[in-house]
């Protein structure tokens, strides 16, 4: 398992992402960093946005702090839970004008959330990896696409995936 910096450094990194893939209504930069539910999630949130025809902004974002509070080695994946308290303005804006519809755009607000991570262990001596989803054994040679379930895998193993992020406090 990695170092804790370099951890925290990556968690941060998708954090940010995320939440600036929001405001740009596509998440395909952040996709691979994303479970397939937590992908699903905010799909559908930014479909909404769409449908209602707004954006959600999140001004002078920043993330304020971040700590590991735990690490599990587990029998195929690593799992890193970690506490992160961000801060920024978050409202909503008309997509057609960018005029102020919502929320607080006037200072910035401190968030408390609790994300997980997970990262596949890789056999290379099996060649054998076993899909998050749904369990089945791929091959590593196969395709990132596993062929019972159609979830996306990481074959690298080399990405965390953000596989739940709960706001805390506001």
């Amino acid at each position: 398992m990695e170092e804790n910096s370099e951890l925290i450094s990556k968690f941060s990194h998708i954090f940010i992402m995320l939440h600036y893939s929001i405001i740009s209504n596509d998440l395909k930069r952040v996709k691979s960093f994303l479970s397939d539910e937590v992908y699903n999630y905010y799909q559908q949130l930014i479909d909404n946005n769409i449908k209602n025809k707004e954006i959600e902004m999140f001004d002078e974002l920043n993330v304020k702090s971040i700590e590991i509070i735990e690490k599990n080695d587990l029998y195929d994946r690593y799992q890193v839970k970690v506490k992160l308290t961000s801060r920024y303005m978050d409202y909503f804006v008309d997509s057609d004008t960018l005029k102020y519809k919502r929320g607080i755009n006037d200072h910035r607000i401190e968030k408390q959330h609790l994300l997980v991570f997970e990262k596949q262990k890789l056999n290379t001596s099996t060649n054998v990896i076993t899909c998050p989803s749904c369990g089945a054994n791929l091959n590593v040679n196969s395709s990132s696409v596993c062929p019972y379930c159609n979830s996306n895998i990481d074959l690298t193993g080399t990405s965390y995936k953000l596989i739940s992020l709960q706001t805390l406090s506001f």
